[in-house]
């Protein structure tokens, strides 16, 4: 899989795994959707859905997808699998696939993904892709890990945590331009040295940060029951699909 993120949350695996199925709460944290609705299905079928992004207030870029999961495994984890796929010309993701994994360890559970996707526009999206949209990807997805943990351990609402992060946002932006208009003009360094601090400076505590969650699977995990594998049989019932 192209890229990957992982999240430590000390909460409960049913907990987790509510909080992530359910498209009502779903939609709430991940900061790559605005929309998730299940589609009817029929009994024993892959659960078909729709998903929207609101890239502007006035437009909107949806697709469609199949899932799978594995809720009951022999060895305590769950997993569940996705294909999905977008028809809108503005879209840069053509179809891609992808799998969460949700694996106990101790008083904590990590929480991974791992999913790719084809870029849509030929060479100029694949361009596009690599030095803009993946990176992107990538951070908003390690960011809504994180906002999902502060929703499981401390309570923090999305909504509440989104407003954190503006709010620090803006008194860190404030900070460097204040920083600007009085530093002498001779001392430019200044400036430099309070934007790298309010780029560099930890987040507070219950402020979402991309940081806090790994963005490649750790080595430990490797080739064990329980580590980072995709669910390569999970994945193929889809193709099927």
């Amino acid at each position: 899989m192209g890229l990957y993120v992982e999240a430590r949350i000390r909460a409960g695996l049913d907990e987790v795994w509510d909080h992530s199925q359910l498209p009502d709460r779903h939609q709430r944290w991940d900061l790559r959707f605005s929309e998730i609705d299940y589609l009817p299905c029929a009994p024993g079928e892959p659960q078909r859905f729709r998903y929207a992004t609101r890239v502007l207030p006035l437009l909107t870029v949806d697709g469609t997808g199949v899932s799978a999961g594995e809720r009951n495994r022999p060895d305590g984890t769950r997993t569940s699998a996705l294909r999905f796929s977008s028809a809108h010309p503005l879209s840069l993701i053509e179809e891609g696939r992808g799998y969460w994994r949700y694996i106990p360890d101790g008083e904590s559970l990590r929480f991974l993904t791992g999913y790719d996707y084809r870029p849509r526009w030929g060479r100029f999206g694949r361009v596009v892709d690599r030095v803009l949209f993946r990176p992107l990807m990538g951070w908003a997805t390690a960011w809504s890990f994180d906002r999902l943990r502060l929703w499981c351990e401390r309570g923090i609402t999305p909504e509440r945590s989104l407003r954190h992060a503006l709010t620090e946002l803006s008194v860190r932006s404030a900070a460097v331009v204040a920083t600007a208009l009085v530093a002498p003009v001779a001392a430019p360094a200044v400036t430099v040295l309070a934007a790298a601090a309010a780029v560099l400076l930890p987040p507070l505590p219950g402020t979402p940060a991309a940081r806090r969650c790994l963005r490649r699977p750790p080595e430990r995990a490797a080739g064990r029951s329980g580590g980072a594998a995709a669910p390569t049989a999970l994945l193929a019932t889809l193709e099927q699909s």
